[in-house]
């Protein structure tokens, strides 16, 4: 602790206990907690309460009031756990009898404000900061406490329970910490007095009557499985697991007890232990039982968990992909008369009337259908998955579902009907069929069904029924697959169908991109900016594009009276325009879309469109362009870039400024590769006066991009004048790769050192300077590259970045100010709104 925080403490502390003065802000509490647990984790001596004894002084003040408020006596609770948390702290606040007052029998959890449940909390977050050493530990067992946390497991405040729960989590774990050394077996073990309190206590709750017992006891034991405990100590997690194995088995066949949805958790954390990574014991015959006894709805999570496993034994791992897939063989067997069609599985896990009367149920099959989906596609997103997934049959169900959805699928059976009648316009089931679906395009072996599947996809686009996120969602999957097909044509030579495919898109897009809904336009130019990137260089794909109307339709859209279209626009023609109007064969024929009238409506909309969503647009698609090389020749790209950065200079959107700057940086990095004798080599001291160099200066000064970067270090928000300072240092790497300039001193008699005086000290002002002049001002000439060279040289570019590199509250955010804050504002503001950090 500084001696001036030292000084401010007492009257701080003073400030606290006094009862007349309004409470503090919570916050302010907080921050002031922080600070304490900072200087306690640093430095664990005794020397901080000795030294400062306002501390003991406040919580002595505390405890005498007769009715301290709820926020301060939280406070002290949680400052005394803190101070407690080092042996020689903790015996020191023994020795002034203040740690029983507030943790022990005689403390708070007997009075009125123990109904307060943020005293609750704190007493709990107190005592957790507390148990960090043995005696605290001991102290907590002899006067009651473990009980008390035993009861706030139950409390109904959620954060209470759960903060109980944890701390119970951290007395095992701590409490066994030194007898690891022992040598153990699961026969003969002794659990620390501790432990062996919660242990009893998880046993005791468990063969409870109360179900509110035995869930707490599950959800504890699903917490130490899952915690540290579970994975460093092997020989207790055992003796653990076997203590409660039983108990849990039994839960497992009594369809009755209301816990077994904690199961399934349980069991996959107890899964993850490094104990039970071996394929022998009994530990995963119980999990097999779970699969089989707990509902489909219960042993998805489970299942699905197993198969992420590195070690689960292959036998498990096939009955958990079962479990997962038995809703879509009974989708796939549905759809089909007679019942006894091939499905999906051989064999199920469990009893497929069970799966079967839940999709019946119009209550639960789209949740159950909606969880399996989600499952499936966790597993598909694995780079490495143990077992083989059946991909032709599941893609085969997905579109089942997909057509029972839009009802273009008329099932025999009566179980295919009822189904169907479930899922008939089912968003929900929709949505998560249709991201299974774009997962599978990955796979190589669905080729077969590939005409089948873009039918069902061509039929969601075209319908009038299909809702804007399910289309959204279709045109997703039909990139994904789009790809595929490329891939596939090329080694098939199947272009026939390609091609027609192809064109049925296209149809379908004309029609969408005209929809009345802006929702469906915006996501007709998404899907097809993402169609454009991914097969702009497959020749069948440009034929179809060039010979539709989706260029014309896309350069209507620039106008769209909804901002996000006319954004999503910006970008498809960004992209289209390499296709369209900067490639070789280009212009399209009877066709206006042209280099110079793209270009220009997307100048006119970084100049003059109200919403910031299309002007960001313009400018990274500007910016996209640089790095393609489609701007032409350097004297084209020049008078570009400069255009460009003149209009966003003054833009209101910081985001647009930004993209302004990224445009300059890539213009700068381009230039300086085609002009300088080594592209990616600055050049040595010895030749910065040489041709390249000046000419260099010359093209930025006539582009006017030291005005922009130079008033960009001045802009209001941070991050635009980070990025151009970042820039600038950038400039200065190339042009003094050695040093800045040896004599800056002698820049001030030169004509141009008046004006760079100026910028520096302009610079110094930061955002102070907003209106910092680009045209000259104070004799600063940002294009003649002769003071941009003295510019660059002279101004310490890297102590600018530093500043603006610093977080805004790297002054208020000290402990200092804090204190300084809580002594100004206690008592002298009604509201007590301390401006904090």
């Amino acid at each position: 602790m500084t001696r001036e925080c030292a000084v401010l403490l007492p009257g701080v502390c003073a400030a606290l206990a006094d009862p007349r003065q309004p409470g503090l802000d919570d916050t302010c509490l907080e921050k002031l907690l922080d600070w304490f647990r900072s200087l306690t984790w640093f430095d664990p001596t005794v020397e901080l309460v000795q030294d400062n004894p306002c501390l003991t002084e406040l919580i002595t003040s505390v405890l005498a009031l007769p009715e301290p408020s709820p926020s301060i006596l939280s406070f002290t609770l949680q400052l005394a756990g803190i101070l407690a948390s080092s042996e020689s702290r903790f015996q020191h606040l023994q020795q002034e009898k203040l740690l029983g007052r507030l943790f022990g029998r005689e403390g708070p959890r007997g009075s009125a404000a123990w109904e307060d449940a943020s005293v609750r909390s704190a007493w709990v977050k107190g005592v957790h900061s507390m148990v960090h050493h043995q005696p605290a530990l001991h102290f907590l067992c002899s006067t009651g406490g473990m009980d008390v946390i035993f009861t706030l497991q139950g409390d109904p405040s959620l954060f209470v329970a759960s903060a109980a729960s944890q701390l119970l989590v951290h007395m095992l774990t701590f409490s066994v910490e030194s007898e690891t050394s022992k040598a153990l077996s699961t026969k003969d073990c002794d659990w620390p007095a501790c432990a062996q309190m919660i242990v009893k206590h998880i046993q005791e709750s468990l063969q409870s009557s109360s179900a509110s017992h035995i869930e707490q006891s599950l959800k504890l034991l699903s917490s130490l499985f899952g915690s540290c405990f579970g994975s460093c100590y092997a020989a207790w997690t055992e003796v653990l697991w076997l203590d409660v194995a039983k108990q849990i088995e039994s839960f497992l066949l009594e369809e009755t007890v209301q816990a077994q949805p904690l199961l399934a958790n349980l069991l996959l954390n107890v899964a993850r232990s490094p104990v039970f990574c071996g394929t022998e014991g009994s530990f995963w015959a119980l999990v097999t039982s779970a699969l089989e006894h707990l509902t489909p709805v219960q042993a998805g999570p489970l299942a699905v968990g197993l198969l992420k496993l590195c070690k689960c034994p292959q036998d498990v791992r096939i009955q958990a992909l079962t479990v997962l897939l038995q809703p879509m063989d009974c989708i796939l067997r549905a759809a089909s008369q007679p019942l006894e069609c091939a499905g999906l599985l051989d064999e199920s896990v469990s009893d497929p009337g069970t799966v079967e009367n839940l999709l019946s149920s119009k209550t639960s099959c789209a949740g159950l259908l909606c969880q399996t989906l989600a499952h499936l596609e966790k597993l598909l997103s694995l780079k490495h998955l143990r077992v083989d997934l059946p991909c032709v049959s599941l893609l085969h169900s997905l579109m089942t579902i997909l057509q029972f959805c839009n009802g273009f699928l008329s099932p025999t059976s009566p179980l295919g009907s009822t189904i169907s009648r479930n899922l008939i316009n089912c968003f929900r089931v929709q949505k998560s069929a249709l991201d299974v679906l774009a997962a599978l395009a990955e796979k190589k072996d669905c080729d077969t069904l590939i005409g089948s599947l873009f039918d069902v996809l061509l039929a969601y686009l075209q319908s009038p029924n299909t809702s804007p996120t399910v289309l959204k969602k279709t045109f997703q999957a039909t990139s994904k697959w789009l790809v595929h097909l490329q891939e596939l044509s090329c080694s098939n030579s199947q272009w026939q169908q390609t091609e027609k495919i192809l064109e049925d898109v296209f149809v379908v897009l004309q029609k969408r991109l005209c929809s009345p809904c802006w929702e469906v336009r915006d996501s007709s130019l998404e899907f097809l900016t993402a169609m454009v990137k991914c097969l702009r260089d497959q020749k069948e794909f440009r034929q179809c594009l060039l010979s539709s109307e989706v260029l014309r339709l896309t350069e209507n859209l620039l106008e769209d009276p909804e901002s996000y279209v006319r954004a999503s626009a910006v970008t498809a023609v960004g992209h289209l325009a390499p296709i369209a109007c900067f490639a070789p064969e280009s212009p399209v024929t009877g066709n206006q879309y042209n280099k110079e009238s793209i270009v220009a409506k997307l100048q006119e909309i970084l100049s003059t469109d109200s919403e910031g969503f299309p002007r960001r647009a313009v400018i990274s698609i500007f910016t996209k362009w640089l790095r393609e090389g489609c701007t032409g020749q350097l004297e084209d790209t020049e008078q570009f870039v400069s255009r460009a950065i003149q209009t966003v200079e003054h833009d209101l959107d910081w985001e647009v400024r930004l993209g302004g700057l990224e445009l300059v940086e890539v213009f700068c990095s381009q230039t300086i590769c085609q002009l300088s004798q080594c592209p990616y080599a600055p050049v040595s001291s010895a030749v910065t006066s040489s041709t390249p160099q000046n000419e260099l200066l010359q093209v930025f000064c006539r582009a006017k991009l030291f005005g922009f970067l130079f008033g960009s270090l001045c802009d209001c928000d941070k991050p635009v004048g980070q990025r151009a300072c970042d820039v600038l240092v950038g400039l200065r790497g190339h042009f003094y790769p050695m040093s800045t300039l040896e004599n800056p001193q002698e820049i001030e008699g030169s004509p141009a050192g008046h004006g760079i005086a100026w910028l520096q000290r302009t610079l110094r002002q930061g955002s102070l300077a907003q209106n910092f002049p680009t045209d000259g001002g104070d004799g600063v000439d940002f294009q003649d590259p002769e003071s941009m060279m003295l510019a660059l040289g002279a101004i310490d570019l890297l102590e600018l970045h530093d500043e603006l590199n610093k977080s805004s509250d790297h002054v208020e955010e000290s402990p200092q100010s804090l204190l300084q804050d809580i002594l100004a504002t206690v008592g002298t503001i009604e509201d007590n709104e301390v401006d904090c950090y």
